[in-house]
């Protein structure tokens, strides 16, 4: 048994549901450009992560060390 237009409305309903929330890979961005902005925020995230390692914080509060077992 066919579904006839069914999962065509279907599809119409949920993109009516969803409106803008639709993910775009159209950020107006050349392939390169975007090279850079993804390696800048890597960057960013590894310099944070460097500080809070630095600093003694675990925010997570898991210890990576291996010799804390009892």
């Amino acid at each position: 048994m066919t579904r006839g237009n069914q999962r065509d409305r279907d599809r119409e309903r949920a993109m009516a549901r969803n409106g803008s929330k639709t993910k775009s890979k159209d950020d107006g961005l050349t392939p390169e450009q975007r090279r850079e902005r993804d390696a800048k925020a890597l960057q960013e995230k590894a310099a944070r992560k460097a500080a809070q390692a630095a600093s003694g914080g675990d925010a997570g509060g898991k210890s990576n060390n291996k010799n804390n077992k009892k």
